[in-house]
C-alpha cells in the first residue's frame, strides 16, 4: 500500500508558483526603481514651477 498524501498541498504549491511567476512578470512590466519614481517627480516638480513662474495674475475688476 502506497502513503497517503493530501493533493490539495500540491494543488496549493502549484498555484503559489504560478502567482509568483505572474507576480515576477508583473513587476518587470509594471515596476519602477525608487530612483525612477523620484526623478519623474523632480521632473513633474520642475515643470509645475516652470509653469507657475509663466503664471499671470490678474487682479479682478469689480
Amino acid at each position: 500500500m502506497g502513503n497517503v498524501i493530501n493533493l490539495n498541498r500540491f494543488r496549493k504549491r502549484a498555484e503559489r508558483e504560478a502567482s509568483a511567476k505572474q507576480a515576477d512578470a508583473n513587476r518587470a512590466k509594471f515596476g519602477r526603481t525608487k530612483a525612477e519614481r523620484s526623478a519623474a517627480e523632480k521632473r513633474a516638480d520642475q515643470a509645475k514651477e516652470h509653469l507657475d513662474q509663466h503664471r499671470i495674475d490678474r487682479e479682478e475688476q469689480p
